[in-house]
């Protein structure tokens, strides 16, 4: 009984089932609770949302406020033209559009078992592997997110697990074609995702350092590096495509999207400046969508790159407190966690708060262990909660902006929490041997 139940327990089939059924069940408690009519229009009320029925409807990549202001960049096109394809089978703003968006990212969420399982097999073992992917399966943000957002965040969650994954593999290979799919995926997450390049430099940098042996010779390194310029070429010429678009609609150089200007004055400006001589007290969507089309994408950036460098040039120390409350709002998903606890009277809020809390110190810990054990492959999972949140830090932050690492986190969670297991059995086997010892002393056995 206890092998058959330790063979299920470790099935990465069945703990994909589990994730499935879990987000499904989720998804459909939250939808008996909220009107058709709503569930068909208000979840695409957003970028994507609004670039998508801009495909749809066969006028290109752009209208990204819903009103006619013509081409955008405002982010990469791989989950609008997800979703605009959505649109054309299922019909425009449809609840059974919002379904199959829902299904999609149920999918994409639910795959993302795969890689954290193979990564922590390849990390610890069987243990880790099952305990890390038993953990995404049934992490709450994981099972909110594909219904509370119909954004490329699940989609983003599954190909940062596959680039931790594919990137400890391909430290062990030379396989010229291993490399270049090494470069299409990260071409394909850069166009889903474009601060999953942050990552970038640094897991390619770790993995020019890293051979299948150690080096012995200047010729090794050499081919290394040439491994790596390959797979930078080709993730160079996944982005070729779309930065000639983008130059080619707005005459200036974009190889992802334009909005990040806009992302850094949300989070740095008058708004947050209480003594601010007469400056907004609220940031609305129509005020924004009015000046948007007023400049044009273009002059729009560029005012809102000038504001928010003004803002954060003339405010050092109010800077660093909304730095603060940036990390808290990434790390928990509110500013004020500690005050969101005792004030709320929701379970559920309760649960997320505490679950990321536990994500992120089991994170941390899960880095000292690799660190201390002087493992190889400390300086990959690292980068994850290390470099990733710092775009955050400094533009504006929430769980959502997290959730692509959070397959990382569980699975550096899965190694703090075996490791920690292993040393209370360890202490007890060394404490039943000491008694044992005791016992056969008093005995006056030899």
């Amino acid at each position: 009984m206890k092998k058959a139940i330790r063979g299920v327990a470790t099935s990465l089939a069945f703990i994909v089932l589990m994730a499935v059924v879990a987000r499904i069940t989720f998804a459909w408690d939250q939808a008996r609770k909220i009107p058709p009519g709503v569930l068909a229009i208000v979840p695409f009320q957003q970028e994507t949302g609004n670039i998508a029925y801009s495909l749809a409807q066969g006028k290109g990549f752009g209208s990204v406020f819903r009103t006619d202001t013509g081409p955008t960049a405002w982010l990469a096109p791989v989950f609008p033209l997800l979703i605009a394809g959505i649109f054309k089978i299922f019909g425009t703003f449809t609840t059974t559009a919002f379904f199959a968006a829902v299904f999609l990212n149920i999918l994409f969420s639910s795959a993302a078992c795969g890689p954290v399982f193979f990564a922590g097999k390849r990390i610890g073992g069987l243990a880790v592997a099952s305990l890390a992917a038993w953990l995404w399966a049934l992490f709450p943000n994981a099972i909110m997110m594909p219904f509370e957002w119909i954004w490329d965040t699940s989609l983003s969650a599954l190909l940062a697990a596959t680039i931790l994954w594919a990137t400890l593999a391909l430290a062990e290979s030379d396989r010229v074609l291993d490399w270049c799919g090494y470069g299409l995926l990260w071409g394909f997450a850069l166009m889903t995702n474009p601060a999953l390049g942050t990552l970038l430099p640094f897991l390619l940098g770790w993995l020019a350092c890293r051979g299948t042996q150690a080096y012995c010779g200047l010729g090794e390194s050499r081919q290394r590096w040439k491994r790596v310029a390959l797979a930078t070429g080709v993730v160079i010429l996944c982005c070729v495509p779309w930065t000639i678009r983008n130059y080619t609609a707005f005459h200036r150089f974009i190889p992802l999207r334009s909005n990040l200007p806009f992302e850094l004055w949300l989070g740095n400006n008058d708004i947050f400046d209480e003594h601010a001589l007469n400056g907004r007290k609220v940031i609305t969507r129509t005020e924004e969508t009015r000046r948007y089309a007023q400049l044009g994408e273009t002059a729009y950036m560029q005012e809102k790159w000038q504001l928010a460098f003004s803002f954060m040039a003339s405010h050092p120390g109010l800077e660093l407190r909304l730095a603060g409350r940036k990390f808290a709002a990434f790390w928990t998903g509110v500013e004020s966690p500690i005050k969101s606890f005792r004030e709320t009277d929701s379970n559920l809020v309760r649960g997320i708060l505490l679950c990321s809390l536990f994500t992120a110190v089991g994170a941390f810990v899960g880095v000292l262990v690799l660190w201390r054990s002087r493992s190889a492959i400390t300086f990959p999972l690292a980068v994850f909660p290390v470099i990733f949140p710092c775009l955050y830090y400094m533009t504006h932050a929430d769980l959502r902006y997290r959730h692509p690492i959070d397959p990382v986190l569980c699975l550096l969670t899965a190694i703090a929490a075996t490791s920690a297991w292993e040393l209370v059995r360890a202490r007890e086997h060394t404490e039943a041997g000491a008694a044992t010892e005791g016992a056969a002393g008093g005995a006056g056995l030899p």
